[in-house]
């Protein structure tokens, strides 16, 4: 074999071993909009405008550290201040990173996890 053909062989496994664990990886999580619904009834009983003075806002009851943290801040200071779709934008990045359980008790309670 030439030094040549070993470097193509080389380089073809080296492909395989990586792009094997990514066909088989699960699919990242994406939630339907009832998902969101039911998520938002138990957090804030549905109000996207949530501000009750607990340091949790919008329907999703975003601190403002996650909010922030996520890119919330392009819509607004503070959750309860962005529509419904953007909050779920911002609700999509967080599910991505951290699961349900960044909703730990209300996840649960909606069937979510």
């Amino acid at each position: 074999m030439t030094r040549t053909s070993r470097l193509f062989a080389r380089t073809g496994i080296a492909a395989i071993a990586v792009t094997i664990p990514l066909v088989f990886a699960a699919p990242a999580q994406a939630a339907s909009q009832d998902q969101w619904d039911r998520l938002a009834n138990c957090e804030s009983s549905g109000n996207w405008r949530a501000n009750t003075g607990n340091g949790y806002y919008g329907g999703l009851q975003f601190s403002r550290r996650t909010w922030q943290g996520f890119g919330g801040g392009a819509y607004a200071s503070t959750a309860n201040k962005a529509t419904r779709s953007q909050q779920v934008a911002i609700a999509e990045k967080v599910l991505r990173v951290q699961g349900w359980k960044a909703w730990p008790a209300c996840s649960r309670k909606a069937g979510l996890r």
